[in-house]
């Protein structure tokens, strides 16, 4: 807290007082589909969304026309209207065993019925209508008795591909849907903190471009997404709000030759392997498979870059990326999993020079790292340009870099040349959902009045998921 020249807090400066009746802080995936369940169920209740980007019509990323990171603050890849899933490569998991722990919470059965419903909702907004990984049984089986040889497994998981480009297209006709009903969206506007009073949640303070607002709610609904996963932590440990720290999942993104996942791609599109190697037995597992697609960068709050992976329905790469993620838990004396992968994140960013660091795979085994004329050589050539050929494994910690080698070999005898000399490995790659807020059946926390939706309340990963939650939330306080 700030103090004043005699040692008492300061004044905090005059904010404008707003009454609203549900405000969501966040409008990504889980916000946005939050509002939608409640204008199906509530017609004219007033609904605010707070979101601290620009409307998806507006986020254009410099780095198209420009080649290089333009460092946008806040960033247009992972800040705006329905968050990240703009411009991911816009992949729906059809089913509840992929996309993190809501099941839990709210029953496998009703999980799976609500993703149906979110799935329909997606195509009433335009979502191709093709799935992938239900067709071509005897191929799937053959690639899952490659997996079980190798020691990993195969999670079955139709997709629906929204790509890109077209995932743009669809949250600009459910913004639209959204503000012609009524709902009240402030862009740019930054939440600063939750306001808890004698254990009730009475709304937000943000600041926009015309100063700082208290918006006092009935019901106020935080979906943050992975970008506000460190800031949760800060007001959970501020105000009070029950939470427990969950695995952090830190690793790279592997870029192969389209030719090398030929199999994979035609018959699953994404390929969800999972695996426990020697010598930690640490969960490793596959995410986000981009067949034909370009590698990206993301800047989160502080400068920190982290790589990510996109894929278009029109424009196509001769590559394949995906990420290789690690799972590990911290508890006692030390439970920070978020600041700990922050950290490795700026390490790799100082050996890169503020940019995507990228290695060989058979220069980590050699124990050197990558020299820029080594790239040129190379079948694979990198889709990120401006990453930086460097040392991944001089920043990656020992733990997290042997489950990595020893995952991608196992992969390697599943899909034949994943693990060869040429293949690419970008870091960091980071997902910062560690953090697991304390919610009952009802999506209630401990603090009256406060809900925490999304990759942010740590039980979604991915679109799917966190659209599922944001449709629960929503009904749910518009049948209070």
């Amino acid at each position: 807290m700030a103090q004043g020249v005699s040692g008492a807090p300061a004044a905090r400066p005059h904010a404008s007082v707003r009454d609203v009746d549900v405000l969501v802080v966040g409008a990504g995936p889980a916000g946005i589909f939050c509002a939608l369940g409640l204008l199906a169920r509530a017609g004219a209740r007033h609904v605010t969304l707070v979101e601290r980007g620009l409307p998806v019509e507006r986020r254009r990323c410099p780095k198209a026309s420009g080649g290089r990171c333009a460092h946008c603050d806040p960033c247009r890849i992972t800040t705006g209207f329905s968050g990240a899933g703009a411009f991911s490569d816009g992949k729906l998991s059809l089913s509840c065993e992929v996309g993190g722990d809501l099941p839990e919470l709210l029953g496998r059965d009703f999980v799976q019925e609500q993703i149906g419903r979110v799935d329909d909702m997606y195509l009433g907004f335009g979502a191709d209508a093709r799935t992938w990984g239900t067709a071509s049984p005897e191929r799937v089986a053959d690639i899952r008795r490659r997996a079980i040889r190798a020691g990993l497994k195969l999670v079955d998981c139709p997709i629906r591909h929204l790509g890109t480009e077209c995932a743009q297209r669809i949250y600009l006709a459910i913004e639209r849907h959204l503000l012609d009903a009524g709902v009240e969206v402030l862009f740019e506007h930054e939440c600063r903190e939750v306001m808890v009073e004698g254990g009730r949640c009475l709304g937000a303070r943000v600041r926009g471009p015309a100063g700082e607002v208290e918006l006092r709610a009935r019901e106020t609904v935080v979906a943050t997404g992975r970008r506000g996963a460190a800031w949760l932590v800060r007001m959970c440990d501020e105000h009070g709000i029950a939470h427990e720290p969950g695995p952090v999942d830190m690793g790279v993104r592997v870029e192969v030759r389209n030719e090398i996942m030929e199999d994979v791609n035609n018959v699953l599109y994404e390929s969800k392997l999972v695996g426990y190697p020697n010598p930690f037995r640490d969960k490793v597992r596959t995410f986000c498979q981009n067949p034909g697609g370009f590698v990206s960068q993301e800047n989160y709050d502080g400068g920190l870059a982290v790589v990510n992976g996109h894929s278009y329905k029109g424009r196509k790469s001769p590559n394949t990326n995906l990420a290789v993620l690690c799972s590990q838990s911290f508890k006692e004396p030390f439970d920070r999993p978020i600041d700990y992968a922050r950290h490795v994140g700026e390490l790799m960013n100082m050996l890169g020079a503020g940019h995507i660091l990228v290695q060989r795979f058979g220069d980590v085994l050699d124990g050197k790292r990558t020299w820029p004329e080594e790239l040129t050589r190379s079948n694979v050539v990198p889709t990120l340009p401006d990453a930086c050929a460097g040392d991944v494994t001089s920043a990656m910690p020992y733990r997290a870099m042997t489950n990595i080698v020893a995952f991608m070999q196992a992969v390697d005898r599943v899909v034949p040349g994943f693990a060869s000399n040429e293949t690419l490995l970008y870091a960091p790659e980071l997902k910062f959902y560690s953090n697991r807020v304390t919610m009952d059946a009802h999506l209630d926390t401990n603090v009256a009045g406060l809900h925490c939706l999304g990759d942010s309340s740590g039980w979604t990963r991915g679109l799917m998921m966190a659209s599922v939650m944001g449709l629960v939330m929503g009904e749910e306080l518009a049948s209070r």
